[in-house]
């Protein structure tokens, strides 16, 4: 297991030099176009700035772009003040940091605002470059960590359900083809795969039993052509590619360019020396493993190969 963290980590290290971090999305809201053109030349160095000249504008730039980290507003604007526009972002986009600019005393306004976690923080007009920028990077910082635990949260979960799937299906499992696509569901969950196979050896070939999960679609199964799939029961040990586009030995390989798969992960399922399987992760973007998905999907394995087995056997005493 040392090995493929190592392997997996050295690719990591590899793409992180390839690929640049993306500028984190705001939105800035003023009817005064000169307002408007100066919050947008305040930062757009640091991010990728959206502008609205008004509440309502505002509101469908949000529905076509979708979330973005940090909302500047003005408060007083015709048809629609700062305060209700950016209530109406919040049932949407909880996540996103608000920032109200106000000239006047609207201190009810923001006062409601500010207590029912619409607005984070309120900046009096004239306005200091030097002190907004540096809210505005504070905002950012606290939209990072609101989606880092966000994320750490769903993680979690879908962690916690794959360990349930698997303990159930070894403890109640009476036919072998019925929980091969109930534990290809769970992992592609699990790790926001696109694709999961869970396919079976004999003689280490591969058979036609199988259990596979889609998120979108369909994708074929291409595993007995694949070079990845072909190294891991080949060796029995964990095959991966976490960038197909910058992988010499992928890149020109049809079938991954047909399906749009970018990253790829083959498991070996093995009990007792005795490889029972294979577990293929697939995802249309190059992806990330940390460390701990890394020992999640090493015990899970193991997990499925005690339930192969276990199933194989009742079924053979049947």
């Amino acid at each position: 297991m040392a090995d493929i963290i190592s392997d997996i980590q050295t690719n990591h290290r590899q793409m992180a030099t390839l690929e640049r971090p993306k500028k984190l999305k705001i939105l800035v809201v003023d009817d005064e176009p000169d307002n408007l053109d100066l919050l947008y030349r305040t930062f757009r160095r640091d991010f990728n700035v959206l502008k609205a000249d008004s509440g309502i504008n505002a509101l469908e730039v949000l529905a076509l772009e979708g979330e973005v980290a940090v909302i500047i507003s003005d408060q007083r604007m015709p048809e629609m003040k700062g305060t209700e526009f950016l209530s109406k972002t919040v049932p949407q986009f909880p996540d996103t940091v608000r920032i109200i600019l106000t000239g006047f005393t609207d201190i009810e306004d923001l006062v409601e605002a500010i207590n029912a976690g619409q607005v984070y923080k309120y900046i009096t007009k004239p306005w200091d470059p030097g002190e907004l920028k540096a809210v505005v990077q504070r905002a950012a910082e606290t939209y990072d960590l609101l989606k880092q635990r966000t994320e750490e949260l769903r993680r979690a979960n879908a962690q916690m359900s794959l360990l349930t799937v698997l303990v159930q299906v070894t403890q109640a499992a009476q036919n072998l083809e019925a929980i091969l696509t109930p534990i290809a569901t769970a992992f592609c969950d699990s790790f926001a795969a696109d694709a999961c196979i869970l396919q079976l050896l004999e003689d280490q070939i591969l058979t036609a039993t199988q259990g596979l999960y889609f998120a979108d679609g369909s994708i074929p199964n291409w595993l007995g052509q694949d070079p990845l799939a072909s190294e891991a029961i080949a060796t029995g040990k964990v095959q991966v590619s976490l960038n197909v586009a910058k992988d010499s030995k992928l890149k020109g390989v049809t079938h991954y360019q047909e399906s749009g798969i970018q990253a790829h992960l083959v498991i070996p399922v093995t009990y007792r020396n005795e490889m029972l399987g294979v577990l293929s992760l697939q995802w249309k973007q190059p992806s990330f493993l940390r460390e701990d998905e890394l020992n999640l999907i090493h015990l899970s394995a193991e997990l499925v190969a005690i339930a192969l087995t276990s199933t194989h056997y009742h079924q053979a005493k049947i």
